[in-house]
C-alpha cells in the first residue's frame, strides 16, 4: 500500500453517525469527512473539496498522473477494524485531471477498461433528470453562466458523495440560495486563485474572504447576463 505523506489532504470515511461541525448538516454513516483542528468534523462542501471526483485505489499509474495533473486532491482514508489502522480507499482528484491521465494511459488496455468501469460508475451517481432540472435552476438564476458550465456545475453539485452541496433537501428543491452555493463553490475553484492559496497553506477562511471579491465580481456577471462572464 501505498504511503500517506504527512503533508496529504485527508477524507475519512466514517464508521458512525456524522455531523458537520460547520454547517449542521446530518451526514449520517460512511459519510465522507474532513478533520479540522479546533474545528472538528467538516462535510466536503464546507471543506471545498465537494467539486473532486473519487479515483479508487487500484491503479498505480493512473492515480501517479492524476494526481500529478490536479492541482488539488485529497487521500480518501477508512479505519479498517481488522488491521486497526486507516487504509487509502483512493484519491480526490479534479475531474478535468483523471481525464488527462486517463488519455495517457488509454494505450494500455487494462486501463482503457478501468477508465470505461469509472466512467461508469460517474454515470451512475448521477440522476439525470435532477441533474437537468439543477442545470435548467442555473440558467434561470444566472442567464449570464457560460455555455456548458451549468451542467458541468450541476454535474458536481449532485453527485452522491455524502456533503456535496446539490444532495441537501433545499437544493433538490431548487431552492434559490442553495443553487446559488453551488454556483459560488464552482466560481471560487474555477475563476479565482482560490486553490493556489489553499496549497499555499492558508487558512481556508482567509483564502475565501482573499477572492469573495473576485467571487462576488463574476457572481453579478453571470447574475445579469454580463459578457465574457468566465473563462
Amino acid at each position: 500500500m501505498q504511503a500517506i505523506a504527512t503533508n496529504d489532504l485527508k477524507v475519512f470515511i466514517s464508521q458512525r453517525e456524522s455531523r458537520c461541525d460547520e454547517c449542521g448538516a446530518e451526514l449520517g454513516r460512511h459519510a465522507w469527512i474532513t478533520l479540522q483542528e479546533g474545528k472538528g468534523a467538516l462535510c466536503l462542501s464546507c471543506a471545498d473539496l465537494d467539486h473532486l471526483v473519487f479515483l479508487p485505489a487500484g491503479d498505480t499509474a493512473l492515480t501517479r498522473r492524476a494526481r500529478k495533473h490536479s492541482k488539488l486532491s485529497a487521500v480518501v482514508l477508512k479505519w479498517s477494524q481488522a488491521r486497526k489502522r486507516y487504509e487509502r480507499q483512493g484519491l480526490l482528484v479534479e475531474e478535468k485531471a483523471l481525464q488527462q491521465a486517463e488519455q495517457e494511459c488509454a494505450a494500455d488496455q487494462k486501463a482503457r477498461e478501468a477508465a470505461r468501469a469509472r466512467a461508469a460508475e460517474r454515470r451512475a451517481e448521477l440522476d439525470e433528470q435532477y441533474v437537468a432540472a439543477f442545470a435548467q435552476r442555473i440558467r434561470e438564476l444566472f442567464p449570464g453562466c457560460p455555455a456548458g458550465r451549468d451542467a458541468e456545475i450541476a454535474a458536481h453539485a449532485c453527485r452522491k458523495y455524502s456533503g456535496r452541496v446539490g444532495r441537501s433537501a433545499a437544493a433538490k428543491a431548487l431552492d434559490a440560495a442553495a443553487v446559488e452555493l453551488a454556483v459560488i463553490a464552482h466560481i471560487r475553484h474555477t475563476e479565482t486563485g482560490y486553490d493556489e492559496l489553499l496549497l499555499g497553506g492558508w487558512d481556508r477562511h482567509e483564502a475565501r474572504s482573499e477572492v469573495s471579491a473576485d467571487v462576488d465580481e463574476v457572481l453579478q456577471k453571470w447574475r445579469t447576463g454580463g459578457h465574457n462572464a468566465g473563462k
